[in-house]
């Protein structure tokens, strides 16, 4: 069995390479080429949090997996991280659990991922500007995935709701991309998504953190935050101005993202304004963007496909490289 930390993934895995592992999950997803239950979600009786269980099984790359992932907001104060999660892979030869990874970094990588590869297949030609909202545990990994898919960005605004936490991450995105991408704190969310071609929401607000009457035509809006029923982080507005609306896997949205669920009870969308998932247009069953006026919208709340893919993906580095601990 190989354990592989964080550092030692960073080493052997870029977010290129995320980002391509997250097309071929979301292509073998769609195929049918996966078992991926929708997960197991228990609210913690012992503090504010979630703790998911995600299985599945990939037949093609002979492998089978489970994440463990939580989500504690308030970790951070105690110096934890808010998404401790640990993934543990299972070769389907023998049924041995063959590698134990990093699941908190996998998460954070793969999440970021899903946005560039939604950017990478969906965003305008040419894109310039962009706009990140949130600045917790999956920001870094946005922003990574936005100027690694769309080379041409840029200008990153970044907002949060509290000044310091924004001006601190875009304070460390400024310097750890010097000389690339202009990086700025934004004081609203309506400044920073003005005139952004790219925006990537990565909150669990239980509001709407944008106001889709501002977005200018032919922005792409990746929603990755919200999770549950009660989190509503793209707001109606978007959708209902959005020419096309894809997910990651449809039925998990609809099972879990009450930014997509809440407007489809109440009828301000409907099933018919979904345009398929990401996996579907990159295997070519639809189409994708058609014009540079289409604002279009890509709604994630993540599937166990693309842990178990990335999993591998980094465990075959891995052993290649001769990283990781033999235990």
């Amino acid at each position: 069995m190989l354990l592989i930390n964080k550092e030692e993934i960073k080493k052997i895995f870029t977010m290129k390479d995320a980002i391509e592992a997250d097309k071929l999950a979301f292509s073998i997803f769609s195929k049918g080429g996966s078992i991926s239950p929708l997960r197991t979600n228990i609210e913690s009786k012992g503090a504010k949090g979630n703790i998911l269980y995600m299985p599945g099984y990939i037949d093609k790359i002979g492998v089978s997996g489970l994440k463990i992932v939580s989500v504690f907001p308030d970790n951070p104060k105690i110096g934890l991280a808010s998404t401790p999660g640990t993934i543990l892979l299972v070769d389907d030869k023998t049924g041995m659990v063959s590698c134990v990874l990093d699941g908190t970094y996998v998460t954070e990588i793969r999440t970021g991922a899903a946005t560039g590869a939604a950017v990478s297949l969906l965003a305008r030609k040419g894109s310039k500007k962009a706009a990140l909202i949130g600045s917790g545990g999956q920001a870094e990994s946005q922003f990574d995935a936005i100027v690694t898919a769309c080379e041409t960005v840029e200008e990153v605004r970044i907002y949060s709701r509290t000044r310091e936490n924004r001006e601190k991450f875009a304070a460390k995105m400024a310097e750890k991309y010097k000389g690339k991408v202009r990086v700025m704190a934004s004081t609203s969310p309506e400044e920073a998504i003005d005139d952004a071609d790219i925006i990537a929401l990565a909150t669990t607000s239980k509001e709407a953190i944008i106001d889709g009457k501002l977005l200018k035509k032919g922005a792409l809006v990746s929603g990755v935050g919200s999770y549950m029923p009660n989190m509503h982080e793209i707001d109606e507005e978007t959708l209902v101005r959005a020419s096309k609306i894809y997910f990651d896997s449809k039925d998990a949205v609809l099972s879990e993202a009450g930014c997509i669920i809440t407007p489809l009870e109440k009828g301000t969308i409907t099933e018919e304004d979904f345009t398929g998932d990401l996996g579907d247009l990159i295997n070519g069953d639809i189409v994708g963007r058609e014009n540079d006026e289409e604002i279009i919208v890509f709604k994630s709340v993540g599937i166990s496909t693309q842990d178990i893919t990335t999993g591998k993906m980094i465990y075959d580095k891995a052993l290649e490289n001769k990283v990781g601990y033999e235990w």
